[in-house]
């Protein structure tokens, strides 16, 4: 290299990392861009998540940044941190405890009580039927687990792959819209609630109605499209009675189990006021205890037990996923803390709060900001994207169930339809179909996003009418 390009090289790098909150938040970029590009560079998008959470707080540590505390004072790097790890740390074992129910309802086949109960050839009523139940269902389950349940039922149902594909781009969208408007339905909702942003009553009374019209409308222009038309051939004819027969006996029993133990999550927090992990944990004990003692069937023998136990279904949980919340999450809590500039009375303000403060001068308007925010949401991770909103809007300005919250619950949830790297449930569907993004665009996109503005009118139609 040439004496003159190298200077330039180094002068320009030693103006970067001599602003050290620049050098965050360009560590911060290429780590996003790094989880964005996840399929085209074959990197698990757990490395740079992981990577980037623990660097920024180590560039934080080594130069000596100021950080502010949850009340938005100045504080010891180790308290603060150690407060964003114990608030990370409820979302994860509340997830963790969910994936577990999911699994031991999967493995004793208990969706399969739901999914065989669909008989009809009418394309038109089968895909509403599919939405109806995908819709109910990710509001309890997750959006991601109710896609690749309902994905796995059109398999049996839809042999044709190119009708097929028209299926299950809309079980994407009705599962993101089912979510959104369910404490637990999908992981944004479940950080707003945990995070004290939102309450289960609030959020159902503010989003259950946008949601609704979300998969609604698109729905109703679908049934008049040529390609939902006809009957739709059921295979073999054989498939559902089949699957039937491989129900076990423990199926109802389980799903029962499963639904009842998720649902009295927010029913624990609202009797005790506790952290929902904690609801979360005692639904985990009870469906665990039953699992021990429920048998799948009547020639049940010892060395086949482990395959419907607890401890199989924790080994099937994606601990990659885990890992990943964890990453991004402290990533974000870094850019919360990070002190960027000091107000006029010596208050301390956070990078992300500073942000808000830039934003909210350029769109006074929060509610235009916020369907932008689900608009970027069909391109970045919504997870990230709520943790930083989370992060921007302090609570004594927005308490519990403003509207801003309730609509980024709403935007954040159902925005990602509109593209099929947008959301989990587009992804899983994108690889157990092989979805492509450009038929996806074409064919589906402009139904998500006639669905998701009609919502997002709705919600702020709604809204001053519910509250006065």
């Amino acid at each position: 290299m040439e004496p003159w390009k190298f200077a330039g090289f180094w002068n320009i790098a030693t103006s970067i990392f001599s602003n050290m909150i620049a050098t965050i938040v360009v560590i911060f970029i290429i780590g996003y861009a790094a989880i964005v590009l996840e399929h085209p560079l074959k990197l698990d998008k757990t490395v740079p998540a992981i990577l980037t959470g623990s660097l920024l707080w180590a560039i934080i540590a080594l130069s000596g940044l100021g950080v502010v505390d949850a009340a938005h004072q100045g504080g010891e790097i180790e308290g603060v941190l150690l407060h964003h790890v114990g608030k990370i740390a409820e979302i994860l074992f509340f997830l963790i405890g969910a994936m577990v129910i999911v699994e031991l309802v999967d493995l004793h086949r208990g969706f399969s009580v739901i999914t065989n109960r669909i008989r009809t050839t009418k394309k038109v009523k089968l895909l509403w039927l599919i939405c109806i139940i995908a819709f109910f269902l990710s509001s309890v389950l997750d959006n991601l687990t109710t896609t690749i349940v309902m994905v796995s039922l059109l398999r049996k149902l839809v042999p044709t792959r190119q009708e097929r594909l028209w299926y299950v781009s809309f079980v994407v969208i009705a599962a993101n819209a089912g979510g959104a408007w369910s404490p637990i339905g999908d992981v944004t909702t479940t950080m707003l609630w945990i995070g004290k942003k939102v309450s289960s009553l609030g959020l159902i009374e503010d989003v259950f109605l946008p949601s609704i019209v979300c998969l609604g409308l698109p729905l109703l222009i679908a049934s008049l499209m040529p390609t939902f038309r006809g009957n739709v051939h059921l295979g073999s004819g054989d498939v559902t009675a089949s699957e039937e027969r491989q129900q076990l006996l423990s199926s109802k029993a389980m799903l029962i189990l499963g639904i009842a133990g998720l649902v009295f999550v927010p029913v624990f927090k609202q009797l005790t006021h506790l952290p929902p992990y904690m609801g979360m944990m005692v639904s985990l004990g009870v469906v665990w205890f039953a699992s021990e003692f429920i048998h799948p069937g009547d020639e049940f023998y010892e060395e086949r037990k482990h395959l419907y136990s607890a401890r199989y279904a924790l080994s099937k949980i994606e601990m990659s996923s885990i890992l990943f919340f964890l990453g991004i999450l402290l990533a974000v809590a870094a850019l919360e803390s990070v002190v960027s500039t000091t107000h006029a009375d010596g208050h301390p303000v956070g990078l992300l709060m500073s942000m808000a403060e830039h934003l909210q001068q350029a769109v006074p308007n929060t509610d235009i900001v916020v369907i932008l925010l689900g608009v970027l949401s069909a391109i970045i991770d919504n997870v990230p994207l709520v943790a930083a909103v989370m992060g921007m809007y302090p609570m004594d300005q927005f308490p519990m169930d403003d509207k801003l919250w309730q609509l980024i619950a709403f935007t954040a949830g159902t925005g990602g339809s509109m593209l099929i790297i947008g959301s989990a449930a587009g992804v899983a569907a994108m690889g157990m179909e092989r979805i492509d993004f450009i038929w996806y665009l074409k064919n589906i996109a402009w139904l998500a996003f006639i669905g998701f503005l009609a919502g997002a009118l709705t919600f702020l139609f709604l809204y001053p009418i519910l509250h006065g």
